[in-house]
């Protein structure tokens, strides 16, 4: 059989392509240019044996270079517990799927209703899904959300402050879905309001989005944006990083409607960007056009507590063609692994990582303003993550970090650079790289 990995047969292949008025299977791809067409076989070696194999991982493994990470620009280097990892790998929560039947999933149906409990209150918010797949997403699903809640509306104003990743997310779904998106201007790297209040007066507008901290690490002040956008009956949306609403204002006092975010901060590991956790959470009028799952907790037939799947009717698999969304499913076991976290840390332990965050990232900034080397990019507040401007090469000054085991931080700008601290930064690798950039 020439394509031996397929599960077809020669005549299978045939008559389906003949259904679809293709000649080959090559012609699937003819619109594709030969320059990214693949002309070779795949550089994999001969079967080997296990402990080959496992020498050939080591060598894999051996090419990467552990770096301490002073980045983040939404991903960050957080501790984590080490019962969860022991925990999640158990064989019940790798190869659960959907609790539909709750006679037998009290156990995945317990640990998401506590996960909702717990995002709910961090967020200040009445009601908490059951987890979508990461920020981006729950971002841009918050947009249509605002969208189906207007009755007309079919606009969305998005700050210059948000993350260009998120962005990029929520263009993508609006495109499909017809809602149009404008901008908010930024001044001093924070959302200018007078900018905002114009917008909206303008009229049409279902939903603001806006971040906490936002994409240059600033936080900024929401005082009066949940009015200015009630006033024009327009949803506030906020973004909010979860591991800083330990001492940071919730979405909740701010008066958002709907509060999304990536859970990554919440104890997951970097990963090489994945796997992460989206979290989504509402006002209680707005339950109903949530997408994604909602566990509620009830009383069985003797009358002892149980948990259940709730408003399934909003779900892909009764009356899809209603359905608020079709991203029905979600990274559940995330949802479990910074479930553990927040059980694991408490609320003290919560605010303590926040607060040694935010006082490890203030003395780097200030103690880089002493070499004279650097300078404020805004005159703003931050949490842990902050801009300065350097006045030599940034890219030589990465690329010597980086020498020396650092991952300095991001470029956002010819001269700009990003740093992020977290609780797992002693006091030395801050000390240490600040001595490499007074060199």
């Amino acid at each position: 059989m020439a394509y031996k990995y397929f599960p077809h047969t020669e005549e299978n292949i045939k008559e389906m392509l003949a259904k679809i008025g293709a000649g080959s299977l090559e012609d699937l791809y003819a619109e594709l240019p030969d320059s990214v067409k693949l002309k070779r076989d795949y550089k994999l070696p001969e079967a080997l044996s296990e402990v080959e194999i496992r020498c050939l991982f080591d060598k894999l493994g051996k090419k990467n270079k552990q770096l301490t990470c002073f980045a983040g620009a939404g991903t960050y280097d957080h501790y984590t517990p080490s019962a969860i990892p022991q925990l999640v790998e158990r064989s019940e929560f790798l190869t659960s799927y959907t609790p539909y039947q709750a006679e037998i999933s009290q156990g995945t149906l317990h640990y998401i209703f506590e996960y909702q409990s717990m995002m709910a209150e961090l967020t200040g918010m009445e009601v908490s899904n059951a987890s979508m797949y990461e920020g981006s997403t729950a971002t841009a699903e918050a947009v249509l959300m605002a969208k189906a809640a207007a009755k007309k509306a079919e606009k969305v104003l998005i700050s210059e402050t948000v993350d260009p990743k998120i962005l990029a997310v929520i263009k993508t779904y609006a495109h499909y879905h017809g809602v149009g998106i404008e901008m908010v201007k930024a001044r001093d790297g924070a959302t200018d309001k007078q900018d905002l209040k114009v917008k909206l007066a303008e009229g049409g507008v279902a939903g603001v989005v806006l971040q906490q901290p936002n994409r240059y690490g600033i936080v900024e002040d929401f005082t009066g944006v949940a009015d200015l956008c009630h006033e024009q009956k327009a949803l506030f949306i906020l973004n909010s990083n979860p591991a800083d609403l330990a001492l940071l204002k919730t979405p909740g006092e701010w008066g958002a409607d709907i509060a999304v975010g990536d859970g990554q901060s919440l104890g997951i590991p970097m990963n090489f960007g994945g796997v992460s956790v989206g979290y989504m959470c509402c006002t209680e009028k707005l339950t109903r056009k949530m997408p994604g799952r909602i566990v509620g907790k009830t009383l069985d037939q003797d009358g002892k507590r149980c948990f259940v799947l709730t408003l399934q009717a909003r779900e892909q698999h009764i009356r899809r063609q209603k359905a608020t969304s079709n991203i029905c499913s979600n990274e559940s076991l995330m949802a479990l692994w910074v479930t553990m976290y927040m059980s694991f840390m408490g609320k003290e332990g919560l605010k303590e990582a926040a607060q040694i965050s935010y006082d490890g990232a203030h003395y780097l900034y200030d103690e880089l303003l002493k070499t004279g080397r650097f300078k404020p990019a805004f005159n703003q507040p931050f949490f842990n993550e902050f801009c300065v401007k350097y006045d030599g090469d940034v890219d030589a000054l990465l690329k010597k970090l980086e020498e020396n085991g650092i991952l300095g931080g991001i470029k956002v700008g010819g001269d700009t650079l990003m740093m992020a601290v977290t609780e797992k930064r002693t006091k030395d690798e801050v000390d240490n790289l600040i001595a490499l950039c007074h060199e």
